[in-house]
């Protein structure tokens, strides 16, 4: 999952983007305000880390702007103001958490992963589709009693589907959720094709349903609709 630091002090930024990458994270960086709401205006991410502070302007306002947008991202407040005002002030414009400098890089992870459990697996550890559970804490894939062996992003792909269950997900869009900055936008996405291929091979051998459909022109969607379906006619 993608994740934006904003954070004006180069060495912390470096520092919190390499321990969320042993996490699975993608991490972007902007390191001043205008840097900062160029992002959020044209990206999506699935939290942002947003320091008060920060060259050109004020963290708060960049919050301010992703409402005004709309934008469903995540946002935890790191600060070095220990200030009840910053703290209540950021809640209350709709900030998910805060977190006071210094900090320990463990509790940051926490306090990020709980932030995406709550706003896109309703706070759950784990994500159950039928026979196929994923659990998001320790990330472990099991159909049934069989757990699936596969890659980061193999994994990471999942998530993502299982986080927008019976919506189209563009290619473009899964590009930017899953390498960020780190690949390069090109027209011909067909390693895309062969880690999904790949993925859906590995749940099928396992006995799990083929939940991953193609949308032909538009991208793939992760389709429950049948198992919904059933839900309704037992109730």
């Amino acid at each position: 999952m993608k994740l934006l630091v904003i954070e004006d002090e180069a060495e912390l930024s470096k520092s919190i983007c390499a321990y969320l990458k042993n996490d699975n994270f993608i991490c972007e960086a902007a390191y001043d305000y205008e840097e900062a709401v160029h992002k959020v205006r044209t990206g999506d991410y699935a939290c942002v880390l947003l320091d008060i502070s920060l060259p050109l302007g004020n963290g708060l306002n960049v919050l301010r702007e992703l409402k005004k947008l709309g934008k469903a991202d995540g946002v935890l407040i790191i600060s070095a103001k220990n200030s009840l005002n910053d703290k209540v002030q950021g809640l209350n414009l709709g900030a998910d958490d805060y977190l006071t400098k210094p900090f320990h890089l463990p509790e940051l992870s926490a306090r990020v992963a709980a932030i995406i459990r709550r706003k896109t697996f309703d706070g759950k550890n784990r994500i159950v589709t039928d026979d196929l559970v994923i659990d998001i804490q320790d990330k472990v894939v099991k159909v049934k009693t069989t757990t699936i062996d596969l890659t980061r992003k193999e994994y990471e792909l999942l998530v993502y589907f299982s986080g927008n269950k019976n919506k189209v997900v563009t290619k473009e869009a899964i590009v930017e959720h899953l390498w960020g900055d780190q690949i390069d936008m090109a027209d011909n996405y067909d390693f895309i094709y062969t880690h999904i291929k790949n993925l859906r091979k590995k749940l099928i051998q396992a006995g799990c349903k083929d939940y991953i459909k193609a949308v032909y022109g538009m991208g793939y969607k992760f389709d429950t609709s049948d198992d919904d379906k059933r839900k309704i006619k037992k109730k």
